[in-house]
């Protein structure tokens, strides 16, 4: 269960961006930041420096090998996996979050920010959006970027590898947006067709009423 003691009052008044990868949620929070005067939190960065130390001295068991991250389990394994790990992600989330104070609302963005554990600490279903590229444009993202591709590690099998951790980011996707409409939150799908510039004037319209004008 989510801890929602919120000394500064910065959990309650945030805003939150989830999804999937390669959905241009860090871009977006960026822009946001840069026109409202706000400031962005953006999880990957915290959860593969700081919270990696925390994971390692939880004690939580780690993969032996690249191989038996990438290349031998199934997809949908993967995806368990995953999900099952993002609820103590997100508690790191908060204790990080719970030291910033700011005269604006703090918005967090980051693919472990799911849509059940933002709900219990919004008073509006609009202070979060869910933001997912369609499968075609992460085809072309694969086909343009290599490193949309890429992988972390050396593995045995790079192409089973990547065929893996495409369809666990999939799945993942598809779990956000299931959780978020079943809490009334809104999905955008980047499509490619508009540039980042135009997602952030979608995003901060959903936040409009939680964005006061700089001045």
């Amino acid at each position: 269960m989510t801890e929602t003691w919120d000394p500064f009052g910065t959990l309650r008044n945030a805003l939150w961006i989830g999804g999937a990868q390669w959905a241009g949620k860090s871009t977006v929070a960026r822009i946001l930041a840069l026109r409202h005067g706000i400031t962005a939190y953006h999880y990957d960065y915290h959860d593969a420096r700081g919270h990696n130390d925390r994971r390692i001295a939880s004690g939580k068991p780690l993969p032996s090998s690249p191989d038996d991250m990438w290349v031998h389990p199934t997809p949908s394994d993967m995806a368990a996996s995953t999900l099952a790990g993002f609820p103590a992600r997100f508690e790191w989330v908060l204790d990080d979050l719970r030291a910033l104070v700011s005269g604006r609302p703090i918005l967090a963005e980051g693919w472990g920010l799911r849509p059940e554990l933002v709900a219990p600490l919004i008073d509006s279903p609009r202070r979060m959006v869910v933001v997912v590229p369609t499968p075609e444009f992460r085809e072309h993202q694969l086909r343009v970027l290599p490193r949309a591709g890429a992988l972390p590690a050396e593995v045995s099998d790079p192409a089973r590898a990547q065929r893996n951790r495409l369809e666990r980011n999939r799945l993942v996707a598809e779990d956000a947006v299931r959780a978020a409409r079943a809490l009334g939150m809104r999905v955008i799908e980047v499509d490619g067709t508009r540039d980042a510039e135009a997602v952030a004037d979608d995003v901060a319209d959903h936040f409009a009423p939680f964005l006061s004008p700089l001045g």
